[in-house]
């Protein structure tokens, strides 16, 4: 890389001040729902779902957390819902990787929100895609009643994930759950539709109804304890297997249930010693403009990320607005997809590209995907895309038919895909570079990343156009000064919705991530999609 200049250090003290940012977030979202909640569960006994987790885990294992900022800023009105009241990730039991899932008792005594529902699913699809096994932790109110009609009753809601559960079953992923609080009515299905339950004496309680719903509706008086308690369901009715008298017992069990376990057929993704990269990667802070119509080479990003920072590429001088080839990451082989931002020499002089993808850079990117997928080789997306190159010169060179390509492709691959956005995701660009209606396994944003149509300042003069044109139809003409106010407004809530936050808020990233965290991330994803074997590759109709 050049000597670091004064421009290196403008970005890295400003993406130090990201980081910052994402680490204050991070701190406030994980004490859920407060101090004082987290007392509570302590004084009964329980431990919060996050000391759950760590008990439960390999200490000293990487334990990647799915959706943190769930939820962010959302249902205000009712107070919040920090993570959406559930804890979701993977990491490993006894040297086996599986997927997690714990109620958040401390936020609104675990109830589901409609984001509850989104993130639990997120995470049984992770579990079903890698066949994973999966634990969950029960100890939830249920359906947060206010919001019934958002979570209850459509497809992707509150009844999905008993449909999962039973789709799990068949396709022989073992599922584990631990009652350790309340589990109520149609919750009451997900720990008992799976393989094994058991449940924590004198806390954990599981039941379709619980005492004051059953004596409105029948006139029978009882507590919850006889109603269905651990001694109920251990030595009644037998629903759950086994009770234990404390969460640590029976975190233990869940322990030694995945020491006996048995290994699966791998998919065979190649794996050597891992190295780190030879380049800085704390680098990165500074490499990346703050500004982003300023240029930089995608190539020095990878160095940074990549074992040894050896990185072979393929077809280096053929469409130079992506990036492709194959190197190691944490260890494992990886074919690497990525946007380049920077100006280049040509036969025909320089072309600036601004994360512009281009006929020849799509048609390449589409063999270098049939490539990976014929050699196995798992794929790594590294987003800052403004999308396709548009004009009349485009368009006749037929960039409809190689961006088709690309997608058709990418879409089809069957090798585990992975996205880092670290910068723009605009546009059909986002799309092409598989974004989250591509099924990545895993999809991440650093703190740089925007995720939109189009960038700010394009949209805000194009909603700007429509709402002075909707006005001069109603016969109102604006001034200057209230055109430039309302353009401020529009481009403040714009720029909203730019935000890698409000996208992990809504689960379009499974997270937002400090760079030097990216190699984890792809490390631990590639290991847990080796759990699942691959389907043979077939790319489908692709016009030539």
């Amino acid at each position: 890389m050049p000597d670091k200049d004064l421009e290196f250090y403008k970005n890295e003290d400003q993406f130090k001040q990201l980081i910052d940012r994402l680490r204050s977030r991070e701190v406030n979202v994980k004490l859920g729902g407060g101090h004082k909640k987290i007392d509570e569960q302590h004084q009964k006994g329980k431990l919060t779902a996050r000391e759950r987790i760590d008990y439960l885990l390999d200490k000293g294992s990487p334990f990647i957390e799915v959706g943190l900022f769930a939820a962010d800023g959302m249902y205000e009105e009712y107070g919040g819902c920090p993570a959406a009241g559930v804890v979701t990730g993977i990491g490993y039991i006894c040297g086996k990787l599986c997927a997690v899932a714990a109620n958040d008792a401390t936020v609104k005594a675990g109830a589901w929100f409609p984001m509850t529902a989104k993130k639990n699913l997120r995470i049984q699809e992770i579990a079903m895609e890698n066949r994973l096994p999966i634990v969950y932790l029960v100890d939830s109110a249920g359906v947060f009643l206010p919001m019934q009609d958002e979570i209850f009753p459509d497809k992707e809601h509150f009844g999905r994930q008993f449909r999962n559960n039973a789709r799990m079953s068949s396709m022989g992923i073992v599922q584990i759950a631990a009652i350790m609080g309340s589990c109520v009515a149609g919750g009451a299905y997900l720990p008992i539709m799976s393989d094994e339950a058991m449940i924590v004496d004198k806390t954990g309680s599981i039941f379709l109804a619980g005492s004051y719903l059953v004596k409105a509706a029948i006139g029978e008086v009882i507590d919850n304890e006889t109603l269905g308690g651990a001694t109920t369901h251990c030595e009644i009715s037998g629903v759950t297997d086994n009770k234990f008298p404390n969460d640590q017992a029976c975190l233990d069990y869940i322990r030694s249930l995945f020491d006996k376990m048995g290994h699966t057929d791998k998919a065979g993704f190649d794996r050597v010693t891992p190295k780190l990269p030879q380049a800085d990667s704390k680098e990165l802070y500074g490499l990346l403009p703050a500004d982003r119509v300023k240029q930089y080479d995608t190539h020095e990003i990878i160095r940074r990320l990549v074992d040894n920072s050896e990185f072979d590429e393929y077809k280096a001088l053929y469409g130079k607005t992506l990036v492709c080839g194959t190197a190691r990451i944490d260890g494992w082989a990886i074919g690497i997809i990525a946007n380049q931002r920077m100006v280049v020499k040509t036969k025909k002089g320089e072309m600036q590209m601004g994360g512009v993808i281009y006929s020849d850079a799509a048609d390449k990117a589409a063999r270098f995907i049939m490539n990976c997928n014929q050699r196995r080789i798992p794929l790594l997306f590294l987003q800052d895309v403004s999308g396709f190159m548009v004009g009349s010169k485009a368009e006749h060179g037929g960039i409809i038919k190689d961006g088709a390509k690309m997608v058709n492709a990418m879409a089809n691959s069957t090798v585990p895909k992975f996205t880092v956005i670290i910068g723009n995701s605009y546009g059909a660009g986002n799309y092409a570079m598989c974004g989250k209606a591509y099924d990545p396994r895993l999809i991440v944003a650093w703190p740089t990343a925007q995720i939109a149509v189009m960038s700010g300042a394009s949209a805000a003069k194009t909603l700007l156009q429509i709402k002075v044109n909707a006005l001069k139809a109603k016969g109102k003409e604006l001034s200057r000064e209230e055109e430039e106010g309302m353009l401020r407004e529009i481009i403040e809530r714009y720029n909203d919705q730019l935000s890698p936050y409000y996208a992990a808020a809504r689960l379009w990233v499974d997270a937002v991530i400090d760079p030097l965290q990216t190699r984890e991330w792809i490390s631990v994803g590639i290991a847990a999609a080796n759990q699942a074997p691959v389907e043979k590759f077939n790319v489908g109709v692709i016009q030539t």
